[in-house]
C-alpha cells in the first residue's frame, strides 16, 4: 500500500454486508400509500444498488403518478422513508441477515492501521444508520465521511462526497490512488468506474460474478468470506 497516503474503504451496504429481506420494499409501500393515497402496484427492482430518490421517481412513474406531480411527491416520500425504517427496526433484526464474512472482513479493514472504512451507498444517511445499528454494524465505519443518497441520487458523485469528508478528518488528499469501492451490484460497479476509484465487487447480491466482471469491476470475490483475499486486493489496487 501506499507509503505516504492512508486508503479510504467504500463499503456499500445492502447486499454487500446485510439484507434486509423485504423490510425495504414494505417502507416503499407505506411511504406511496401515505403520499400518494392508494396502494402501489408496482415496487423498485430488487438489488439495483440505486438510490432511493431515484428509486422513489421510478416507482411514482410505474404507478402511474402524473409526471408534473413527481417534484412534489419525491421529497415527501424521501422524507417518509426513514420515518417507516424507524418503525421497523424488529423486523430488521429478525428477517434480516448479514451476508457470509461480513463482521470478519469489517474487522480486517477497520482494525488494520493504514485503511479509513466508510461507506457509499444508495440509502439515504437515516436509512443506513438504522440499518447498520440494527446489525450491530456501526462501529466499524466512520459514517461520519461516507457518501449517501441523502447528498446526491446521482451515485458517482458519492465517491467525491466522501473523499472530501475523510480529506477533511484525515487531512489527506483521497484519490484514485488511496481509495477503493467494495460492493454488489452493478450501480457499485458503475459508481467506481463513472467516480474514478477501483471496485471490489462481491457476488452477494442479485448480479452474478461474470456480469460484475463484464460490467468492469478490477476484481470479482464470491463473498466476503475471503478476507485474506480481500485485503490483497484492496493492497494490489491502492498500491
Amino acid at each position: 500500500m501506499s507509503a505516504v497516503a492512508p486508503i479510504l474503504v467504500l463499503w456499500d451496504i445492502d447486499r454487500t454486508l446485510l439484507y434486509v429481506g423485504n423490510v425495504d420494499r414494505q417502507v416503499y409501500r407505506e411511504a406511496f400509500a401515505e403520499v400518494v393515497g392508494r396502494p402501489a402496484e408496482r415496487l423498485p427492482a430488487r438489488g439495483t444498488g440505486v438510490t432511493m430518490p431515484l428509486a422513489i421517481q421510478g416507482m411514482l412513474r410505474e404507478n402511474g403518478v402524473p409526471e408534473h406531480e413527481l417534484a412534489d411527491l419525491v421529497p415527501r416520500m424521501v422524507e417518509l422513508l426513514p420515518k417507516h425504517l424507524a418503525g421497523h427496526i424488529d423486523d430488521l433484526r429478525r428477517d434480516g441477515i448479514l451476508m457470509p464474512g461480513a463482521v470478519e472482513a469489517l474487522c480486517a479493514v477497520r482494525d488494520h492501521p493504514r485503511l479509513v472504512p466508510a461507506v457509499v451507498t444508495g440509502n439515504l444517511k437515516p436509512n443506513a444508520l438504522i440499518k447498520l445499528d440494527a446489525f450491530s454494524l456501526t462501529p466499524f465505519v466512520d459514517t461520519e465521511i461516507g457518501g449517501y443518497a441523502s447528498d446526491d441520487p446521482y451515485r458517482p458523485a458519492l465517491v467525491g462526497v466522501a473523499q472530501r469528508r475523510a480529506q477533511a478528518r484525515h487531512g489527506t488528499n483521497f484519490t484514485q490512488a488511496n481509495t477503493v469501492i467494495i460492493g454488489d451490484s452493478l450501480e457499485d460497479v458503475r459508481t467506481g468506474k463513472e467516480g474514478n476509484v477501483p471496485i471490489i465487487a462481491v457476488a452477494t447480491g442479485t448480479t452474478p460474478a461474470a456480469d460484475l466482471a463484464r460490467a468492469g469491476a478490477d476484481v470479482v470475490l464470491q463473498n466476503l468470506k475471503e478476507v485474506n483475499a480481500l485485503m490483497a486486493e484492496i493492497r494490489k489496487l491502492t498500491s
